[in-house]
Formats: C-alpha cells, sequence, structure tokens
C-alpha cells in the first residue's frame, strides 16, 4: 500500500534516492538563502527595521541547506546536480514569481511593491515548506538518522511563515491590502503547477533509481495530479488567507544554529 511514510522510507533507505533527495533539498535551501540575504541588504530606507528579520530568514535557509549536506556526509555520500527539471526554486523564478535574479544582484534598493511581491512569494512557498516539514516530523521525528533534523527544520519553516503573515499584515493595515491580495493569487496559483510538475519530475527519477514498476509510477503521477487538482480548484485558497500568527516576531532575535550538523 502507498503511503506517504512508506514512499520516504522507501527513499531514505536507499543511497542513490537519498542523494537525489539531500542535494535537491540542500540547493533550494542554499538559493532560498543567497536570496534572502541580497534581500536584506537592499531594504529601503523607510523599512530597515525589517532588514534583519530578512537577514534572519536568509542565515535559517543557508543552516538547512548545511544540514541536508552534513546527512549526505553522515552517510558517506556526496551531493549529485539537481535535474533542472526538479529545481523549485528556479523554475517559480522562471514564472515570474518573485523578485528576479537580475533584481537581485543590482544595487538598487528595493521598493514597498517589491517588499510585498517578496513577502507574498515567500508566504506561499513557506506554506508548502511548512505543510512538508509537519508530514516529516510527523512520521520520522524520532528516526536515529534525520529526526533531529525534520525537528529543526519543521520548527524554523513554521517561524517563516509566522513571520510572512505577521509582516504582510502590517502592509495590509498600511493600506496595501489590494495590492497584496493580488499578488498572493498570482503567486498561489503559479507555486501550485510548479510544485505539481516538480513533484512528478522529481518521482519520475526516483522511480528510475529504485526500479519501480510502472503501475506503481503510474499510481504515484495519478496522485500528484489529484493534489493538483484540488489545490487549482479550492486548495490554493489556504495559501492566501491572512491571520496574525500565535508566534509573534518569530524571525526577531538570532538563528538558531546546527553545531550538531554543520
Amino acid at each position: 500500500m502507498l503511503s506517504a511514510r512508506s514512499l520516504f522510507e522507501e527513499i531514505l533507505d536507499h543511497d542513490e534516492s537519498f542523494r537525489l533527495f539531500c542535494s535537491i533539498a540542500a540547493g533550494g535551501e542554499a538559493q532560498g538563502g543567497w536570496e534572502n540575504g541580497r534581500i536584506a541588504a537592499l531594504v529601503p530606507e523607510s523599512e530597515r527595521a525589517l532588514a534583519p528579520k530578512v537577514a534572519r530568514h536568509g542565515a535559517d535557509e543557508d543552516k538547512h541547506g548545511r544540514i541536508f549536506n552534513a546527512l549526505l556526509r553522515k552517510r558517506g555520500l556526496t551531493p549529485v546536480e539537481v535535474p533542472h527539471e526538479t529545481d523549485y526554486t528556479m523554475l517559480l523564478e522562471k514564472h515570474g514569481i518573485g523578485l528576479a535574479h537580475e533584481q537581485l544582484t543590482s544595487d538598487e534598493p528595493l521598493t514597498v511593491a517589491d517588499l510585498i511581491t517578496y513577502l507574498a512569494h515567500s508566504r506561499v512557498t513557506e506554506q508548502r515548506a511548512s505543510e512538508q516539514m509537519r508530514l516529516l516530523r510527523k512520521h520520522f521525528a524520532h528516526h536515529p538518522d534525520i529526526g533531529r533534523a525534520v525537528k529543526m527544520i519543521s520548527n524554523d519553516e513554521d517561524n517563516h511563515l509566522a513571520y510572512c503573515h505577521e509582516e504582510l499584515l502590517r502592509f495590509a493595515y498600511a493600506g496595501h491590502g489590494r495590492a497584496i491580495q493580488r499578488a498572493l493569487r498570482e503567486c498561489a496559483l503559479a507555486e501550485i503547477r510548479v510544485y505539481r510538475d516538480v513533484s512528478l519530475a522529481v518521482m519520475d527519477h526516483m522511480g528510475r533509481i529504485l526500479g519501480w514498476p510502472a503501475a506503481k509510477a503510474r499510481a504515484l503521477a495519478a496522485g500528484i495530479h489529484a493534489v493538483h487538482a484540488y489545490e487549482r480548484a479550492v486548495g490554493w485558497r489556504r495559501m492566501v488567507t491572512l491571520e496574525m500568527p500565535e508566534r509573534r516576531d518569530a524571525l526577531g532575535g538570532p538563528s538558531v544554529t546546527a553545531p550538531e550538523f554543520a
């Protein structure tokens, strides 16, 4: 019987599939760390109080990348090149979601509209990250190899999501509500398409590594398409709502280091 737990156990137990999984995760986190670092440096003077929180977000993402690479080293493995079609972060940018790479490599300060674009993108993608890590935490919090990493990253992703809610609400109260809702809706609808495509690509690579029979591969693909159909119909709405989080000022302090991993 297919389940999230049995599927991930299969990936975890095989060196090559685990190697690909950690490489994809590490690459995405490292890219997120760089992006947040650049955004923190380009925050306009009128919003300088936001810069340390953006920097903390980037530091957390960098830490996650180091953790996934450390998990590889623990197994005596090295990262592999991430296949283009599995690069979630890059594909989102290709679809015009978030701030463009070229903008972040310049020295031109960002505008409030740019910050709203960044926060809307983060609110949607952190929703996805938080849900995925909660699923892993549910099944693998006590796993001897990855349990500690899963709990740390899951807590960080929940902090990131709380921060996005709080900052977007702050901008909404300042009169930017309509712009925020437009940005959130656009990003959510694009993200669910990219997530479907990346999920199909990742499962295709995993299936070839693990030698899955055609029937199993078809069943997993059908499941991915079913999730996308639900998200396209109604599920995307969870990504665009805003509410004041229980975790207030979630990124107001220094990033928690991970000496046991990195």
